[in-house]
């Protein structure tokens, strides 16, 4: 730095004597002036500025990129590479229900718009198979299919924040525990969100004591709670261990009723979610509109195999299977999924994108 300002106070020094000795020198004192100019300016580069080597390799980074980056707040700093920032998590293999309507009268107002959608699908402006009009119609007739689904999301949340505080709360109570986290095969969803399985982390001296239901993460707890359905999706399927647990926990929140279980005509978070994007091109149709077949079937995307005999199911046939055996595949993966995992097509399933 002291080398670059010394050169530059040099080269405008002299710059200033060449000038008022131009009118005696003339041509000769500019010549010299663009000689001295070239000579300090690689004098510069040389000392002033480190110059790197060219490098000849290219490459595009393959990476997931997650939006909103800037609005994401800074916890702490563990050292001069490692900031720590909040980000969401989304909880694999489960379900709960949703709270997108914000309100009871929003809710309302979906009550309203799903009755329509049972109108349309009976007047066969809806584009839905014969099996799942049958099944999806009692659901939407009930006229509170929106208010439930939004009582229901809210008593979930409040149940997950109260069982957060009680497991999280360390042995002697005096501090919180910190969170294990762990993903699977695939870590982020289409929104960036880090997928993951989350639980209290203990101790080894504590593990050794402890019994498998107190290891249990969370997501486990909430299906066990009956606030959560399974939502198992290719390829983060739970270990060998744990997804007979996701299944029977699941079967026997249904038993005894617990959380959603208890109203029979809950629509679980994914199928809420479905129908909203059904009435939206019912809508359409309705008004007229002609929608080519990929945007008539964009309300439903994922195909689904039954995890008792593999076999596989186009994506309206989830309603022949329970809703505790549903394994979810995206069309990208399908190819892969049927290799893996020995699947056989359904005589219901009609064509594959293969």
């Amino acid at each position: 730095m002291l080398f670059s300002f010394c050169l530059w106070f040099t080269f405008y020094l002299f710059g200033f004597v060449f000038l008022l000795l131009a009118p005696y020198f003339q041509g000769a004192v500019f010549i010299g002036y663009a000689v001295f100019f070239v000579w300090i300016f690689e004098n510069l580069n040389r000392k002033g500025a480190i110059m790197s080597d060219p490098i000849e390799i290219l490459w595009e980074a393959r990476a997931s990129v997650i939006p909103d980056l800037g609005t994401r707040s800074l916890v702490d700093v563990t050292d001069g590479d490692t900031p720590n920032i909040r980000m969401p998590i989304r909880m694999l293999s489960v379900d709960t229900p949703e709270v997108t309507a914000r309100s009871e009268k929003r809710a309302k107002e979906i009550d309203q718009r799903f009755l329509k959608l049972a109108e349309w699908i009976e007047k066969g402006t809806a584009p839905v198979s014969n099996s799942f009009r049958s099944y999806i119609l009692p659901k939407l007739r009930t006229g509170n299919a929106g208010t439930l689904q939004f009582k229901q999301g809210k008593a979930a949340s409040n149940w997950f924040k109260l069982q957060a505080r009680k497991r999280l709360k360390s042995a002697k109570g005096n501090r919180n525990r910190s969170l294990f986290i762990y993903t699977s095969d695939a870590p982020f969803d289409s929104f960036n969100r880090l997928l993951a399985y989350i639980a209290p982390s203990y101790s080894s001296k504590e593990l050794s004591v402890m019994t498998a239901q107190e290891k249990e993460s969370f997501n486990l707890d909430l299906v066990r709670s009956g606030w959560a359905v399974p939502f198992i999706i290719f390829p983060n399927i739970p270990g060998e261990r744990e997804l007979p647990l996701y299944v029977s926990l699941s079967v026997k929140a249904e038993e005894e009723s617990f959380g959603q279980y208890a109203e029979p005509l809950f629509l679980p978070a994914y199928e809420y979610r479905m129908c909203e994007k059904l009435y939206t091109i019912s809508a359409r149709l309705e008004k007229g509109e002609k929608l080519k077949g990929k945007e008539r079937r964009a309300w439903r995307s994922r195909y689904v195999a039954d995890m008792r005999n593999r076999l596989l199911y186009d994506p309206e046939g989830y309603t022949e299977i329970p809703i505790h055996y549903r394994l979810w595949i995206w069309p990208n993966d399908l190819k892969e999924a049927i290799g893996m995992l020995n699947l056989k097509p359904s005589r219901e399933i009609v064509s594959l994108p293969l």
